[in-house]
């Protein structure tokens, strides 16, 4: 059985998210950039009604980037353009640290 995320990251999570709507809505931004929140969706951190909400209502000449795995099929449906990544090479595998 699934475990629930903790509360902390609930959270945490929720409040990026309240500042991301206002940022977005702001219509201040050409470009949002909203990183791994498609990672949160998958972990149950934030509520994927909410997302689809804040795309839905963007001002037009907002461009909002959804990024990270496990997108959701509803966001893939919502979104304009969607890119699946591949990688070739990486750091990591030298052990080279971020």
């Amino acid at each position: 059985m699934e475990q629930p995320p903790p509360k902390e990251d609930v959270e945490l999570a929720e409040e990026a998210l309240g500042l991301a709507e206002k940022v977005v809505k702001s219509g201040e931004y050409d470009v949002v950039i909203l990183d791994e929140i498609n990672v949160a969706l998958h972990l149950k951190l934030i509520s994927l009604e909410r997302v689809l909400e804040l795309i839905k209502s963007k001002p037009e000449h907002v461009e909002l980037v959804l990024t990270g795995r496990y997108a959701p099929k509803e966001i893939i449906d919502a979104a304009d353009l969607v890119t699946e990544m591949r990688e070739v090479k990486h750091p990591y595998k030298k052990w080279i640290p971020s």
